[in-house]
């Protein structure tokens, strides 16, 4: 099942994927729900990002390779950060490269979309607190993140959370490729099997630090081949079984 949210106007909601064409979701998409009536066709209907998380949840160096191209040691614990509300956008957005930073680079990521509330959850039952998956981009700005201490400022510009198309339910998250492409080249090609901590004791151990919310986002780490975009370029992350995230880059 793909759930989204669509735009008609000023006005948005959710709605469920069939084929080509896009439906209004009636009831509790962290809940009970139905398919309500028809919208319209994919690609005359705007998408905007699937979920409304109260926070996004966001890894690093949760890929050995990646890992090893920073020139950084392997975590012995999830290093996790935050990205605001503020940077998210939908498929087909625009990203923003700022004119404070000069190098901005792509990070094609998993993301998972929480569908209860989750606390202190056992990794065992991990699984049962997930909606689903979506495609994530960890657009960072790179010579930031190397200047400062830590990482907020360089993950935080409006537009560095791309997210979408959909949210695919009922899916195994532990082995998909995930594939980044710049205007048509392939930049990264991984694997979710690779991820140093996976996905269930990745939701179990935030859930120790932080209550997570339905819609909430967990985005799960990139694989190697991270690097730089320009303006003019198209970035699409295209994950096994979910779809492809594209997204233009323009200047500030």
């Amino acid at each position: 099942m793909k759930i989204v949210r669509f735009m008609r106007g000023e006005a948005s909601g959710y709605g469920l994927v069939e084929g080509n064409l896009v439906y209004t979701l009636e009831g509790d998409p962290y809940g009970d729900f139905g398919q309500g009536m028809r919208v319209g066709r994919l690609g005359r209907v705007k998408l905007g990002p699937p979920c409304q998380p109260t926070k996004i949840v966001a890894l690093g160096l949760n890929y050995a390779d990646h890992a090893a191209e920073a020139g950084l040691p392997l975590p012995e614990e999830p290093v996790i950060f935050l990205k605001p509300l503020t940077a998210l956008i939908g498929n087909l957005d625009q990203i923003i490269y700022p004119a404070m930073s000069q190098r901005v680079d792509y990070e094609a990521e998993l993301a998972v979309v929480i569908g209860r509330r989750a606390k202190n959850v056992p990794s065992h039952e991990a699984r049962r607190y997930v909606l689903g998956y979506t495609c994530s981009n960890d657009v960072t700005a790179r010579d930031l993140q190397q200047k400062d201490s830590q990482w907020t400022r360089s993950k935080s510009f409006d537009t560095f959370c791309p997210l979408g198309p959909w949210i695919v339910t009922d899916l195994n998250p532990s082995r998909l490729a995930v594939t980044c492409r710049v205007n048509g080249q392939v930049r990264q090609a991984g694997n979710t099997k690779d991820m140093v901590f996976r996905i269930w004791d990745l939701i179990s151990f935030i859930s120790q630090v932080m209550t997570l919310e339905p819609g909430d986002v967990i985005m799960t780490g990139t694989p190697a081949g991270v690097g730089p975009l320009s303006p003019g370029d198209v970035v699409e992350v295209e994950i096994e079984g979910i779809g492809t995230l594209q997204n233009e880059v323009v200047s500030e």
